[in-house]
């Protein structure tokens, strides 16, 4: 993954697409997360250029530290760079 500039919208946009990602890789945990969210696959689908579901992923993510670590190393970034792209995602 391209590292890009260390923070800012778009690097945290760019990782809560790469976590929605990872999360949609396992029918389980994509199962989950949408009941979670309230989310169904059109909406989220619809919703990736929204702050607030792109949020949600990482919120998501930060709320189970197992799928926190996890996702961070498929991702290869720690994990205080997803929480502080939902911060940043927030703002």
């Amino acid at each position: 993954m391209d590292r890009g500039p260390a923070h800012g919208p778009q690097r945290a946009a760019t990782l809560a697409l790469a976590a929605i990602g990872w999360l949609m890789q396992d029918t389980d945990r994509a199962e989950r997360y949408l009941a979670l969210t309230g989310l169904d696959p059109d909406a989220l689908r619809a919703g990736l250029g929204d702050n607030q579901v792109l949020s949600s992923a990482l919120d998501f993510l930060a709320n189970h530290e197992p799928d926190l670590v996890r996702a961070a190393e498929a991702l290869a970034v720690t994990p205080e760079e997803l929480v502080a792209a939902r911060k940043e995602l927030a703002a």
